[in-house]
């Protein structure tokens, strides 16, 4: 069952520019979804289109079986809090500590300060960081800061995790981690979780399937193993060229 079903969506900008153009697209309830590609291939774009912070030009976006485009606004700002959101650079309000940045959905919600506070402490338990509530952002390091933006996407207990090139600021070794703590997260709570990156190696760790974007064109799609273990599209032969000459081996991915 698709829980997101994208169809025929374009985006243009006025400027002439076409980021995107025809894209076809259907992510299963409880997968882990990469939407990979080179700088500028539209693939953030594409994100921000699946939760209507882009409107697309043509298409339709189907989420959980409601078309966004036909929702009013109060309906989609509700959607919305189903549909978490993680960024590369944390987005995390640094005059603000740890556990306020993680309940500051639910206050802007109306949740009294207790109830915030009490979510926002269970979610630190998850993601392995009690003992920073009261830490800001600017003592944390980044695998720090980006585990605490992903208990703040939380918050509302979400059905849907986009994460826009999450791992893209962070070294290898919390690169992992983080996936893992992704992982964990899909596996207890059965949330879908779609990866927007440019590195392979957060695909091929972590995700089911796979989609590969180009110039604003979906040139392949399907699972991870059947991709890349019989790449069709020469877009998919470059990022596999570029993942050997990265990590440093032959005879392509591990």
């Amino acid at each position: 069952m698709s829980i997101i079903e994208i169809k025929g969506l374009s985006k243009s900008y006025k400027a002439g520019v076409d980021a995107l153009e025809n894209i076809d697209l259907s992510v299963e309830k409880g997968q882990i979804y990469g939407i990979i590609g080179m700088s500028g291939a539209g693939k953030s774009t594409l994100v921000r289109c699946m939760n209507y912070l882009e409107r697309p030009t043509k298409g339709t976006v189907t989420v959980d079986g409601r078309e966004l485009g036909k929702l009013t606004e109060s309906e989609l700002r509700e959607e919305r809090r189903q549909i978490g959101m993680i960024f590369q650079h944390f987005n995390l309000l640094y005059q603000k500590n740890v556990i306020d940045n993680i309940s500051f959905p639910l206050r802007i919600q109306g949740k009294s300060k207790d109830e915030a506070y009490k979510r926002a402490r269970e979610l630190l338990k998850e993601i392995g960081m009690e003992d920073k509530e009261k830490a800001y952002p600017a003592q944390l390091s980044g695998g720090q800061q980006q585990r605490v933006a992903i208990a703040r996407a939380l918050t509302a207990n979400p059905k849907i995790l986009l994460c826009d090139e999450a791992t893209s600021a962070l070294d290898p070794k919390t690169t992992q981690s983080i996936l893992e703590l992704l992982k964990k997260i899909n596996e207890q709570y059965g949330i879908t979780i779609v990866i927007i990156t440019h590195q392979m190696s957060v695909v091929t760790k972590i995700c089911t399937n796979v989609a590969i974007i180009s110039e604003g064109h979906i040139v392949e799609k399907g699972t991870v193993k059947e991709v890349f273990g019989n790449p069709k599209a020469e877009e998919t032969k470059e990022l596999l060229r570029y993942a050997d000459f990265e990590i440093g081996i032959e005879g392509g991915l591990r």
